[in-house]
């Protein structure tokens, strides 16, 4: 259990780094799903997406971009602002 006094500032950002290894998960599996699941097949029977493989199109073209709106979605919605300086402690200069 954490002490009254600390910071709340650690408490948002373990809540934030959760987050970050959640998408870092999300993105590995998807990832794996996609190249493992669809490149499993014999080269001679791949289907082709803008002429890449549709297993590389869909885990590594598809993939970015997924995850890259995922990431700007949980950062606009779900990380906040934090101040870095200590508060009521004024400026000891």
């Amino acid at each position: 259990m954490a002490p009254k006094n600390q910071d709340y500032r650690f408490k948002i950002a373990n809540r934030e780094a959760l987050i970050g290894v959640a998408l870092a998960i999300i993105n590995f599996v998807w990832w794996f799903a996609f190249a493992y699941g669809l490149g499993s097949k014999p080269p001679e029977e791949y289907s082709y997406v803008f002429g890449l493989p549709s297993w590389f199109f869909y885990s590594c073209v598809g993939g970015f971009i997924f995850i890259t709106v995922l990431v700007i979605f949980i950062v606009k919605f779900f990380f906040v602002e934090v101040p870095f300086e200590d508060e009521g402690r004024g400026d000891q200069s």
